[in-house]
Formats: structure tokens, sequence, C-alpha cells
């Protein structure tokens, strides 16, 4: 299988048309390669666990359409299902049942969720969860986490500060100052500020979101207790705990995240958030709870809240398809997907030299380029980015793309077999060495 040199004149030449008609030449910030330089490859089609770029090179996809693609790219039955359903109509702005089966799919596997409204996209979810939350309490305020990423909601675009606990500024231009100063942003993983927070703003204080295991600064799971200390401190101070699942949903087992640490003593999280796998590489998301909790919408209650593309048929047969082909086989083939991978990264990064720890969330890992355990985005922030840079462009090199950023999760699929795992052990012992040059031209 030919390999994939940094030059890709065809991708190159796409992206020079893109700059001129899209910011940045990308409809995302992350698929700029600006983390690690060098210019994107624009893909042209995706089957099982390769992608093809516009220069007809073939690579290992360890992205995943960052999760959805959890049964690999165009699996038959989720094809069949999208052709199926877009033969009988693209969008109807009216009921359909393929919504309703949707979300009958996601309530049989997540316990705690009764029902779910269907939307577009994991911004849309959180944004909605957190209006839910403001209006069943009456509270204004917000708890977010240093390094959780829940879309891009003005009042979630906002960093941690140097203190403990801080008021967020807004971390982007064009989030007024006012929406942001409604967030309070704490260290993750931090208990005792989280104690603190509650005792000085508890009463005004609507909810805490968490992601349930952080993919977005790369993976950091929950210390243990550090969930049920959230459920116990919410519910003490009459706040909302919602669980954004938008990246562990469905993925790290058939309950998600829920599935491998939950149930919890202290209970459950009011709220949760789906999206990626539920969706099947279409737009589709989805947050959900209880029914006490859920009738506060409207058209039953007061909480407003719409899309005219919510619950869209191609993007609900697409989700039903994938949920339901996302059997106990699958998740244990990711799992040793996964593990065969990254126990090749740590013999090759250990015999390169290069410090380095990995991070799990079920199947999903990060390899951090530090020698420190990451419990939060402090200890995130001390990667070596340049390090990743060079491991990352040596792998797109060998035909191998990794997500193109040191703070993002790396992600398998069912489609995952031996012959493309064994093209990415083949490519780990010299992509190590580019990392280990770079770690010493730094010290250098």
């Amino acid at each position: 299988m030919p390999s994939a040199p940094d030059s890709a004149p065809a991708s190159e030449a796409l992206f020079a048309r893109a700059r001129s008609v899209v910011p940045g030449g990308v409809n995302s910030p992350v698929r700029a390669f600006r983390s690690v330089g060098g210019n994107p490859r624009f893909v042209t089609s995706a089957r099982g666990p390769y992608l093809t770029d516009a220069d007809g090179r073939e690579y290992v996809d360890l992205i995943g359409s960052w999760g959805p693609m959890i049964l690999g790219h165009t699996h038959p039955d989720v094809l069949a299902a999208v052709t199926e359903a877009a033969g009988r109509g693209f969008s109807y702005g009216t009921p359909s049942e393929n919504e309703v089966a949707l979300a009958e799919e996601i309530v049989a596997r997540v316990e705690p969720v009764e029902q779910v409204r269907l939307v577009s996209s994991g911004t849309e979810a959180t944004m909605s969860a957190l209006r839910l939350a403001r209006g069943i309490t009456g509270r204004s305020r917000v708890v977010k986490f240093a390094g959780c990423y829940h879309g891009h909601v003005d009042a979630l675009l906002a960093a941690a500060g140097s203190g403990v606990a801080t008021f967020g500024l807004p971390d982007s231009a064009g989030v007024p100052a006012s929406a942001a100063a409604e967030t309070i942003v704490l260290p993750y993983n931090d208990v005792a500020a989280l104690e603190a927070a509650f005792d000085t703003d508890g009463e005004h204080i609507a909810a805490v979101i968490t992601e349930a295991a952080p993919g977005n600064m790369g993976v950091v799971p929950p210390l243990p207790g550090f969930t049920e200390a959230l459920r116990r401190i919410t519910r003490e101070h009459g706040a909302l705990l919602i669980s954004d699942e938008v990246m562990t949903g469905f993925r790290c087992s058939r309950a998600g995240w829920y599935g491998l640490e939950g149930p919890y003593a202290a209970g459950a999280p009011d709220l949760f958030t789906f999206g990626k796998v539920m969706g099947g590489g279409f737009p589709a998301a989805a947050f959900g709870g209880p029914a006490g909790l859920m009738a506060a919408l409207a058209p039953d209650g007061p909480v407003y809240q719409a899309g005219t593309l919510s619950g869209n048929p191609v993007a609900t047969a697409a989700g039903l398809a994938t949920l339901r082909g996302c059997a106990d086989a699958v998740y244990a083939h990711l799992d040793h997907a996964a593990k065969t991978i990254a126990d090749a990264a740590v013999s090759a990064l250990t015999g390169a030299g290069v410090p380095h720890t990995i991070q799990w969330a079920g199947s999903m890992f990060s390899i951090f380029l530090t020698d420190r355990t990451v419990t939060n985005y402090d200890d995130a922030k001390t990667t070596n980015a340049p390090a990743y840079a060079a491991f990352f462009h040596s792998m797109l090199d060998q035909g191998v793309h990794l997500p193109p950023s040191a703070y993002e999760a790396w992600f398998v699929s069912a489609a995952h077999d031996d012959a493309a795992l064994d093209r990415v052990l083949a490519a780990l012992p010299a992509a190590a060495r580019a990392a280990s040059e770079s770690f010493a031209t730094i010290a250098l």
C-alpha cells in the first residue's frame, strides 16, 4: 500500500480554493491542521477503517469523524437504512416513526433517561439542556470545568482563571462578558473547589455541566468518587447535574460512560446530552432525563426549544441502524483494537525514550507526551505539542490519520481489522523516533 508523503497537491489545491470562500479554509477549526502544521487532507471517500484523499492516497482512520463511525465508514446496514429512508423523503417537518424508534432505543439503553428531545448537534443539545435546567430551577448560573467542551454555546465558552474558582471570561470574541459571567469555571476533578463554589453561590447555581469522561482536552476520566461528589453536592443545593455524553454516549459501552461507571450511590445525573454515535455520521443529537423534568419543555411546559430539522427521518434512520448494530461483540472488538494500538504505542514511545502517558474512557484513549498523570486541564497542557506534531506527520506520511491535535481522543471502529491494525503498528516506531527527535531539538 503506498505511503502518504507530506506533499499532497490535490488537497493543497482544494485548501487554497477553500480559503477563498470559507474562513480558514475549514468548517470546524481543528480540521485546519493549525495545531500540527501543514495542510489538511481533503477526503473524497471512506469505507470501513479507511479514508481516501483527493490525491488517491489511503489512510487508516483513527478519527472516525470524531467518534460517530463506531461501525466503520459506509457500514452496509447503515447505508441501506439511509438509502431506504432517503427514498421516502429527505425531511417532512412533521413527526415520523423513525424519531420515535430512535428515542426508544436511547431510553432502552440509558436507564435514568425516560424521555429525550432530538436535536441536530451536540451544541444544540447542551444549549437546550442548560436552558431546561435554568427554567426548572429559576436560577441563572452554571458551573463547568476547565478543559471540558460543550459546544460553542456562549455561556460555556469560558476558560478557567488563575484562581481555584472564577467567574468565566469569554474564551472567544463575540461572546458577551455578561453571558460568560454567569458561568463559574472550576478545575476538573477538584471536589473542594466545587464545594467552595456552592458555599458562595449555591442559591444562584442552576446546574453543573460536565463531560461524563472528558475527551476534549484529551481523555481525562473522572477520579474515583468525583461523579458521586458532583451528584451529592448538586442535590444538596437544589441544582441539576448535566452529564454531557455527546462523545462518550454509546461509544464507551451500550449505555456510554454511565454504563461503565454507574449506577451511582448518590443517584443518576438529572439530564444527559448525546450526539455523535447516535447519529451514525449524520447531524443528530439529543438531550434527555426523567419524564418529570422533560415535561418542562414546550409544548407541555414553559421552556421553549424547537428545530426545523430535529428528528430528521434520514438522520434518525442512520442513528437507529448504528445503535442497533452496536452489539456486545462490537464493544469487545473496540476494546481489543484500542488496546492493541495503545500497547504498541507504549512500546514504541518507551523504546524511543519519549515521556508519555495513555488515558482511557472505554475504548477512547489519548496519548499525552508528558511524564505526569493528567487529571485536569493544567496537566493536559504539559503535553509536548511540537513532539506530537512530529509524531502525527510521521504517521500521516505512512498512511495513518490521527487526530490533528494533541488534545483529542483517538477512535477505533468495528471495521478496524487485523490488516488495518498491522498498518498502524508498523508506522508507530518511526513516529516515536520523530517525536523523540523533536524532544531533543526542543531541549537544545
